[in-house]
């Protein structure tokens, strides 16, 4: 019997007992603080979980009574009991991907990227594929001389790879790089021309120096059909240990074909999944609009899997100068960056989206993009007057246009963005926005939160590590690594950081009515802490770790095991 179908049964016949009251709590923790953002029951120093779900909160000497010989007790000793991190924007595949390719982030020069492949190279069959991500040219301490807009010429990697084909994506995941033999292999040379909304960088000769911004990434796509793919299996796997250790009990999986969805609902009726899943599917307008009308997915009330959004990118990312802008970059006046999508598709998909009563996730980073995507929300939902929930969204809204902040407000649509892009992107966000753009439009939790916008939190992992406790951190700080402030006037605060992460998540993927805070009756999805985030000296969060990590009342991760 699968775990979800073993959860719903076990509910079902919980509320049909007439003894209820009488069937003991299967775990009680107890000692600690219980923090629940149930505005009823906001704390209590102990919880107890029955069948899945939340019991009741209160002191240790009322809940301990709810147990009995057979109920697991655990003693917090003074820990911080949370709703479990729900992940709001991730890449759930990807994270376990990054552990099988070469870790690029923290290089500080091209010259260390060049000499991690070339170690590489030594314990590398000759012909097959190297790859690595997390390089990012604005965090290098130098760049080499002959660099082409702020990047590096593929001369150097291609000489320490002569007999394999080597990319490497960018940090943001929106360019690559490529040495000479990728290149041969793909069949790109000079006369290849750009792709609509993607970008081969050349020099003055025009010839590519190895680099292919968005779209241009897809004149790639040879060398990986001519390599071994890692199995998506093995990768949830390694994406969901990841995540369980971190504390997360939630995934809003931002991007996935239907076949993804499909792997995770076997993997959670077979009890292999982890956190649940919220799936934002990625297949093409005309695969959805065969797909939609009958596939079991969409209709399915699965407490572990729910497929409920679209997922479309309308432009690149901030570092890579691919973000959609308003006007041209400060660094890259050449450039207002890249429109990676059709206007008239995403129009089109925001059709199948209310035809079939799907939330749109647009990526949207750049002031244009976004000023594009609500423009189409707004369209969209004029066309639909009796409907009035619809929570479509958008995904990063990095960077805004002040014109178009209170548009999210008055659209009811969501801000889905990462806190810790913030203070990684800090380095360079001035540079390519100029100060008073960057001051009024970058990153603006607390005006969206002040003008009542629902604003939620992730990672976008493997963007960045997947990690709540450093992206709390961010919300509430606005502190670089290097302990700098950007524009602290936007911090959260702690309460409101946590709601971004748990409740707001929830109700993101309309799910706050089973998830996201710790009532009775709702699913016991926890995070225990071992500091009180909500208290500690903010210097102090940082070093905060998770000790358990729980779903649906099962002990899913501990720190000691």
């Amino acid at each position: 019997m699968s775990l979800v179908l073993s959860i719903c049964l076990s509910a079902a016949l919980a509320s049909t007992t007439p003894s209820d009251d009488a069937v003991p709590a299967d775990l009680i923790l107890a000692g600690g603080r219980i923090v629940t953002l149930d505005a009823d029951h906001p704390e209590g120093t102990a919880i107890a979980i029955r069948n899945g779900r939340v019991l009741q909160v209160g002191t240790d000497e009322a809940i301990s009574e709810l147990g009995s010989s057979s109920t697991r007790r655990i003693a917090l000793d003074g820990a911080l009991v949370i709703p479990g991190f729900i992940e709001g924007h991730g890449h759930f595949l990807g994270i376990g991907d990054m552990r099988m390719q070469l870790d690029l982030n923290g290089t500080s020069s091209f010259q260390a990227i060049t000499n991690l492949v070339e170690r590489a190279v030594e314990t590398t069959e000759p012909g097959v594929l190297i790859r690595g991500r997390g390089w990012h040219q604005s965090k290098w301490s130098t760049l080499p001389k002959d660099s082409v807009q702020g990047l590096p010429r593929h001369n150097a990697l291609s000489a320490v790879t002569p007999d394999n084909p080597v990319i490497l994506r960018h940090a943001s995941g929106h360019a690559a790089f490529a040495n000479a033999y990728a290149m041969r292999l793909a069949g790109i040379d000079r006369d290849t021309p750009d792709p609509t909304g993607g970008e081969i960088v050349r020099d003055k000769r025009g010839k590519p120096i190895g680099i292919f911004r968005e779209e241009a990434m897809e004149l790639l796509a040879p060398v990986y059909a001519n390599s071994t793919q890692p199995d998506s299996a093995h990768l949830a796997e390694l994406a969901r240990d990841e995540c369980l250790s971190k504390g997360i009990t939630s995934f809003h999986d931002a991007g996935s074909p239907l076949e993804v969805a499909e792997l995770y609902l076997r993997m959670a009726d077979e009890g292999k999944l982890g956190p649940r899943m919220f799936v934002m599917l990625s297949d093409s307008n005309e695969r959805l609009a065969e797909e939609l009308p009958d596939h079991p997915l969409l209709r399915m009330n699965h407490t572990q899997l729910r497929v409920g959004g679209i997922k479309r990118s309308i432009d690149g990312a901030l570092g890579s100068h691919g973000a959609w802008l308003l006007e041209p970059y400060e660094d890259h006046r050449e450039s207002s960056g890249l429109n990676t999508l059709d206007i008239e598709s995403l129009k089109e998909t925001a059709r199948l989206a209310l035809e079939h009563n799907l939330q749109l996730c647009v990526h949207a980073i750049g002031d244009r993009a976004n000023r594009e995507a609500l423009d189409i929300f707004e369209t969209s939902f004029k066309s639909k007057p009796e409907r009035t929930d619809f929570r479509w969204r958008i995904e990063h809204a990095q960077h805004l246009h002040p014109d178009d902040a209170p548009r999210f407000a008055a659209l009811s649509v969501i801000a889905s963005m990462q806190s810790v892009h913030c203070t990684s992107d800090a380095a360079f966000v001035v540079d390519r926005l100029g100060e008073t753009r960057a001051r009024s439009g970058a990153y603006l939790w607390r005006t969206l939160t002040d003008l009542g916008v629902v604003v939620t939190n992730g990672t976008d992992a493997p963007v960045e590590d997947v990690a709540p406790i450093a992206n709390f951190y961010s919300a509430v700080t606005r502190r670089t690594k290097s302990g700098e402030p950007f524009f602290e006037d936007q911090r959260l605060s702690r309460m409101e950081a946590l709601r971004g992460y748990t409740v707001n998540n929830a109700y993101a993927s309309f799910e706050e009515d089973r998830k996201g805070s710790l009532a009775p009756g709702l699913l016991a999805d926890i995070t225990v802490l071992s500091r009180d985030i909500l208290t500690i000296p903010v210097e102090e969060i940082p070093s905060t770790e998770v000790l358990y990590t729980i779903v649906g009342g099962r002990v899913l991760y501990s720190r000691d095991k």
